[in-house]
């Protein structure tokens, strides 16, 4: 037992008063004469004892009556069991990702957390709010209690490493009790090793009931017929024993079309077809998993021609021309002599046909031109300068050319993942008719090949970037040393190298992916563009590149939808933008890695757990109460016992 003012303890030395008093209690008693006492002896007898008996009594009452007052305002107290921590700060970890939608006994596991939130914390405990993109540091419930209930679910995945690093970095005397609450779902190992144990961390898991889910996953082109498209949507089924799924079409909120997706495989693609013109709607799917990855938006602009250049012998050519079509392509061919420097700008993508040497002039013109966002197409000669080629390689990446080698090989492996193939392929084809080079160079490439040789030297490799894309062919591929030009594979190749990074065809943005977005518009230098939805607007980061605007979004917008980019009030094109898909499949609940941690099933039981083991136990009171006792015992004593 501990006590809040042990001075006090000193007072009990006044206890000798009531003894002393008992001791030497002064009494003169007057003399009565009685006739005959022989009557009265016995009864004497009785009186005195009685009498002894009492003044013990009075005096055990009054010193346990002084002690108990002495000791009730020392304020005695047993300490908690975990009183040291008594003096956290707490910080409650709020995931309010999108599988947080999910549905648990007592409704969406985010709008139960609130509510137990908003229910269960005492109006007097301060601590701080992290969610996945918003902190409230220092508040209590009834500050908080309104961005409670207007939080809205988050584009950003639960990044649980990144919310602790912002923990820590806020600096304090005290140590930090941090209660976190996620479904776990997506959760990484490097995110729990990030947490420190004396910190003592807490986590909720709420549990959700329904774990199927359909997702829509993307929307591309697959095929450009005459006068239509063909629209590929690539659906994923997570769970099992799924109902048939409603899936629709719609373009500028008008219904398009409609159909049945029944799931007999967990992925699932469908077609639908629609006129060949300008796009702005989305395909939904209705499903009783989460909401958010049900609907995708996407836009078609209005088909404009892609300006394509190749520099080289016109005979080497003939192929290119029989690619790039006058229905969608601006194409020209231009040997380096007669080449115009200054139309090199104006082009979207560029193809060195087999050059034996790149002039410096044109390497710096080039090098610019990839900068601001073109294409780059390089097919070297087998009479090429290696040091020539390789130092103008060397300004887009690591990619460098070795010695030819004349042994004939096969082009037997292709890259289905890479984005040149992306929508080319219903299959993965495993056998075709290979085609072959004569000869190649070695080369030395950090990059993923799009083609291989049979020895997995890359035929074909490509340098991704944000802003642009360098394709690099490592083996010419004149109709002498190659009949790659008679192989199937050459059209789909050279037409997406094309259409590369452009604008053309559709698009269906990704919220948070920092992908660069060119529009071709002419501004001036004050001028800037704005992207507008029904909802919400917003300007991105822009760089003016001559002909064109490279956009960066970062983390905007928001909200998935339509959206329309402008000049001031003036419409440019219509653009779409969604929310990444990673939290779609709820079966990556990874409750394993937080068991050895504290865990609660409620933040209430938190609350109490805390309050209990970091609260002293005051029982002074009780001692005002036994004292209230002994002087209704004394008090008894003197009335009723003679």
């Amino acid at each position: 037992m501990h006590f809040k003012h042990p001075e006090i303890l000193y007072f009990l030395f006044l206890l000798i008063v009531p003894i002393l008093v008992h001791l030497f209690q002064l009494r003169r008693f007057k003399t009565s004469y009685f006739t005959n006492v022989r009557f009265l002896k016995e009864l004497a007898v009785q009186t005195r004892k009685s009498s002894k008996i009492k003044k013990r009594l009075l005096l055990a009452t009054r010193l346990l009556l002084l002690t108990c007052i002495i000791l009730a305002f020392a304020q005695p107290f047993f300490e908690a069991i975990d009183s040291k921590n008594a003096s956290n700060e707490m910080y409650i970890v709020l995931d309010n990702s999108f599988s947080m939608q999910a549905k648990g006994k007592k409704g969406e596991l985010l709008k139960r957390a609130v509510q137990e939130l908003l229910e269960n914390t005492p109006e007097n405990t301060q601590f701080s709010l992290l969610t996945n993109t918003e902190i409230f540091w220092n508040t209590d419930i009834k500050s908080s209690k309104s961005a409670l209930q207007n939080l809205k679910y988050s584009a950003s995945p639960f990044d649980l490493s990144a919310i602790t690093a912002k923990i820590k970095a806020h600096k304090s005397a005290h140590k930090k009790d941090i209660v976190i609450i996620t479904d776990a779902v997506g959760l990484k190992e490097k995110d729990i090793q990030n947490l420190d144990f004396e910190e003592k961390p807490y986590f909720i898991v709420p549990k959700a009931e329904q774990k199927n889910n359909v997702s829509i996953d993307s929307v591309y082109i697959n095929q450009t017929l005459e006068n239509f498209y063909e629209i590929g949507i690539n659906l994923s089924a997570y769970g099992e024993d799924f109902k048939p799924v409603s899936t629709a079409l719609y373009n500028q909120n008008k219904l398009i079309a409609k159909t049945i997706v029944n799931f007999d495989t967990k992925k699932k693609k469908i077609n639908f077809t629609i006129p060949k013109e300008a796009f702005h709607g989305y395909v939904t799917i209705e499903d009783n998993g989460l909401t958010y990855d049900n609907k995708l938006f996407f836009s078609i602009s209005k088909n404009k021609k892609t300006n394509v250049i190749s520099i080289g012998e016109p005979e080497k050519a003939n192929f290119l021309s029989r690619i790039y079509t006058p229905a969608e392509f601006n194409y020209h061919n231009y040997p380096i002599s007669s080449l115009d420097y200054n139309s090199l700008e104006k082009q979207n993508t560029i193809i060195l046909n087999e050059l034996t040497e790149i002039p410096q002039a044109l390497q710096t013109t080039l090098k610019a031109f990839v900068s601001k966002g073109g294409n780059l197409v390089v097919i070297p000669n087998e009479k090429s300068s290696l040091s020539n080629l390789n130092t103008f390689l060397a300004n887009f990446g690591k990619v460098q050319f070795g010695n030819l080698e004349t042994n004939s090989k096969l082009i037997t492996k292709i890259n289905f993942d890479h984005p040149l193939f992306s929508g080319v392929f219903e299959n993965k084809i495993s056998n075709f008719q290979y085609p072959k080079a004569n000869s190649s160079f070695a080369v030395s490439s950090s990059y993923p090949a799009v083609l291989s040789f049979e020895d997995q030297i890359p035929f074909v490799t490509a340098v991704q970037n944000q802003v642009a894309g360098i394709t690099v062919f490592t083996a010419p591929i004149n109709s002498t040393n190659s009949n790659f030009q008679q192989s199937p594979l050459i059209v789909p190749l050279f037409y997406k190298i094309a259409q590369n990074n452009q604008k053309t065809g559709l698009n269906a943005l990704t919220i948070g992916n920092n992908q660069p977005y060119f529009v071709d518009v002419l501004l001036t230098k004050d001028a800037i563009l704005e992207v507008k939805g029904n909802e919400d607007s917003f300007i991105p980061v822009q760089q003016i590149l001559n002909n064109k605007v490279k956009l960066t979004f970062n983390d905007f917008p928001e909200t998935a939808g339509n959206y329309g980019i402008f000049d001031k009030k003036e419409w440019v094109e219509n653009i779409s933008f969604n929310y990444n898909r990673t939290e779609s499949d709820l079966s990556q609940v990874n409750t394993n890695l937080v068991s050895d941690f504290k865990t609660a099933d409620t933040i209430s039981t938190i609350f109490n757990t805390l309050q209990t083991e970091r609260t002293d136990s005051q029982i002074w009171k009780w001692f005002v109460i036994f004292a209230l006792l002994f002087l209704a015992l004394e008090m008894a004593i003197i009335k009723f016992v003679k």
